[in-house]
C-alpha cells in the first residue's frame, strides 16, 4: 500500500461546458433533442426543477421515480422510459434535487396505482425524496420508497452508499410495475432485490467537479479501491498494478463481503466516466480469471451506467439471481442506455481455415546473417519507447510497437528460417511479417520483403525492386517524409557495392533530412500540421536508421 501523498497536483479544467449554472439544463435539453431521447420530455420548470419523464406511459401502472445529482450519466435520465423509469429527478453536479422538484415529478406521473421512489442512500437523496413522499401521502398520493445502499467499501456503516446497484433496482422494480403489479408488490419485490446487490468501486483517479482549483489527492502510482461516485477518498489507497491485479483486489473484496455458500449472481460491470472500450471489455477478460466469476451466470455491461464524471475507473455490482429478478433483468427495454444481459460464458470459437504456411523453405545457416539480424532485431525491441515518444509527437504513438513487434517476430522464427538462401529469405521474412504485425508499416514492408523474394535479380537489386513495388502501393516517394527517406538511399548504398557500414551512413542521413522536410505529404503524419513537425524526424525512418545503425556496429 502506498504512503501519505506528499505533493498535490492541480489539474487544468478542459471540458465542454459553458458554465456550472447552466451545465445540467443545456445537457438535458440536448438529451431530448437527441436520437436516445425522442421518447422522453420534461417539466417546464427550469432552472430549479429538472425532471425529465416519459411522453406516454400506462397511467394504470405504478410509476417509478428516482433521480440524484447530476454527473453520473447516464444514470438517471438515460433511463426513463418503458419497462424502467418514469420520471427522473435531477439535481445540480453531486447535489441532491430539491424536495419541491421530487414532488413536482410525483405529481406529474403518479396515477391511482401510485410511485415507488428508488433513492439512492446519500443524505440528500434521502431527506429530499422521503420530505416529498411524506407531502404526497397528504395530498392523497399512495407511495413507496426503497432505499439502495449497495457499497460494501465500509464494513458497519450505518447508511451504504448507493452506487451502481440503483440501476439495478430501477430495472426490477420498472419491470414488475410494467406488469401492472400493484404498488405494495412492486416495493416489496424492490426492496429485497436491493437487500441483495453488493457493489465496490476501484479507480486510478478522482474526479474534477468542474473546480479550476482542483487538486487530484492521488499520486502518480495510486489507485483507490473502495469509493463513492462524488469524488470522496476510497476506503483505502492501493498501487497502480495490471489490470488482473487490480481486478482481483475488487473482486475478493466484493467476494469477501457477500454471504457464501453456491448462490448465483449477475454481474454489472460499471464504467466511471472515462474507461475507453477497449479497456471495459479488457476488464471483463480480467473479472473472468477471478473467484467470484465461477458464481456469475449473468453479465451486464461493461458500460457506462452509474458514472462520477470523467473519473477512470469501475465499479463492480452483483445481485444474487432468483427466478423473478432473472425475468426482471432479462425484460427487453426502452431506454437505449441500458447495456442489455447475456449469459456469462467462455469465448465462442470458430474453426480457423488453413492459411498458406508461413515457412515453406527448409532451415539453413548463415552464423554472421544471424547474428546481424538478431542484433537488429533486438535493437528495434530495445528502441519501442524512445521510438513510440517520437511517434506520439507526430502520430499515434505506436510507431516503435509496430517495429518491435516484427523484430519479435523475426527473433521467434530465427532457427526456422533459410538464412543461406537470400531470396527464400525474403520471402519468409515476408510471410512473417503479413502473418504476425500490424499498421501501415508491417504491410509495407511485408511487400518489401515478399516482392524481393520473388525477384530474379542478385539480393541487393531484389531489394530495390521490393522497394519499388512498396512505394506502388503505399504512394510515398523519397522526401515525402517517411521510412523510405532512410531505406532508399541504404539500399542504393548497398545495390552500389557499398557495406553495411554505407547503408547505415546512408539512412542515417536520410532520416536526418526528415527533420527539414516539413510536412508529410504520405502516411499518418501527413494529417499533423507542418508547425507541430519542426525538427522531428519521421519515426519510421528513424527506426530503420536504428536498425542498420545497430547491425553495422556489430559486422
Amino acid at each position: 500500500m502506498t504512503g501519505t501523498n506528499k505533493k498535490k497536483e492541480t489539474v487544468p479544467m478542459k471540458r465542454f461546458f459553458n458554465s456550472r449554472e447552466t451545465l445540467v439544463t443545456e445537457s438535458l435539453d440536448g438529451l431530448l433533442r437527441s436520437s436516445m431521447g425522442q421518447h422522453l420530455c420534461r417539466l417546464d420548470g427550469y432552472p430549479e426543477i429538472k425532471v425529465v419523464l416519459r411522453k406516454e406511459r400506462n397511467p394504470e401502472h405504478v410509476a417509478i421515480i428516482s433521480g440524484g445529482g447530476s454527473g453520473h450519466e447516464p444514470a438517471h435520465a438515460g433511463f426513463v422510459g418503458e419497462g424502467m423509469l418514469d420520471a427522473a429527478v435531477c439535481g445540480s453536479v453531486f447535489a441532491s434535487p430539491g424536495v419541491d422538484a421530487v414532488l413536482a415529478a410525483i405529481l406529474a406521473v403518479s396515477g391511482k396505482a401510485g410511485c415507488l421512489l428508488v433513492i439512492k442512500s446519500y443524505t440528500g437523496d434521502r431527506l429530499n425524496f422521503t420530505l416529498a413522499a411524506e407531502q404526497a401521502r397528504d395530498m392523497g398520493i399512495p407511495v413507496e420508497t426503497v432505499i439502495v445502499g449497495d457499497d460494501i467499501a465500509l464494513p458497519g456503516s450505518r447508511y451504504p452508499r448507493g452506487l451502481a446497484g440503483t440501476v439495478l433496482v430501477q430495472k426490477i422494480a420498472g419491470h414488475a410495475a410494467s406488469q401492472g403489479e400493484p404498488l405494495d408488490v412492486v416495493a416489496r419485490k424492490a426492496r429485497e432485490a436491493a437487500g441483495k446487490i453488493s457493489s465496490i468501486g476501484l479507480s486510478l483517479t478522482d474526479c474534477n467537479a468542474y473546480d479550476t482549483a482542483h487538486e487530484t489527492r492521488l499520486e502518480k502510482g495510486q489507485a483507490e479501491l473502495g469509493l463513492g461516485i462524488h469524488g470522496e477518498p476510497g476506503a483505502q489507497q492501493i498501487d497502480v498494478a495490471k489490470a488482473d491485479d487490480l481486478m482481483e483486489q475488487a473482486a475478493a473484496a466484493l467476494q469477501k463481503a457477500l454471504s457464501g455458500g453456491e448462490k448465483k449472481y449477475a454481474l454489472l460491470l460499471n464504467m466511471l466516466g472515462s474507461v475507453p472500450p477497449v479497456e471495459m471489455t479488457l476488464l471483463l477478460e480480467a473479472f473472468a480469471k477471478t473467484a467470484l466469476a465461477q458464481q456469475v451466470e449473468l453479465i451486464i455491461g461493461p458500460a457506462p451506467v452509474m458514472t462520477a464524471l470523467d473519473m477512470n475507473g469501475f465499479s463492480l455490482t452483483v445481485i444474487e439471481l432468483t427466478d423473478d429478478i432473472t425475468e426482471a433483468l432479462k425484460a427487453s427495454v426502452e431506454p437505449p442506455a441500458w447495456p442489455g444481459v447475456a449469459t456469462f460464458g467462455k469465448p465462442a470459437l470458430r474453426k480457423m481455415p488453413s492459411l498458406p504456411k508461413t515457412f515453406e523453405t527448409a532451415p539453413s545457416s548463415n552464423p554472421q546473417l544471424e547474428v546481424l539480424m538478431r542484433t537488429g532485431a533486438e535493437a528495434l525491441i530495445r528502441n519501442a519507447d524512445s521510438l513510440n515518444a517520437l511517434d506520439a509527437k507526430i502520430g499515434d504513438g505506436d510507431a516503435g510497437s509496430t517495429f518491435a513487434e516484427a523484430a519479435k517476430e523475426i527473433l521467434n522464427a530465427l532457427d526456422r528460417l533459410p538464412l543461406a538462401d537470400p531470396h527464400a529469405l525474403f520471402a519468409t521474412i515476408g510471410r512473417v511479417l503479413t502473418r504476425h504485425t500490424g499498421g501501415s508499416s508491417g504491410a509495407l514492408l511485408s511487400v518489401l520483403f515478399s516482392t524481393a523474394g520473388r525477384s530474379t535479380s542478385s539480393w541487393a537489386v531484389a531489394l530495390q525492386e521490393g522497394l519499388e513495388a512498396m512505394q506502388t502501393l503505399g504512394g510515398a516517394k523519397p522526401g515525402d517524409r517517411t521510412m523510405i527517406d532512410a531505406i532508399d538511399p541504404a539500399l542504393k548504398a548497398l545495390a552500389d557495392g557499398g557495406s553495411l557500414r554505407d547503408a547505415a551512413t546512408a539512412a542515417r542521413k536520410g532520416a536526418d533530412a526528415t527533420r527539414k522536410m516539413g510536412k508529410a505529404q504520405a502516411g499518418r503524419a501527413s494529417y499533423v500540421p507542418e508547425s507541430q513537425m519542426h525538427d522531428v524526424p519521421d519515426p519510421g525512418a528513424e527506426a530503420i536508421a536504428r536498425l542498420l545503425e545497430a547491425m553495422s556496429a556489430s559486422s
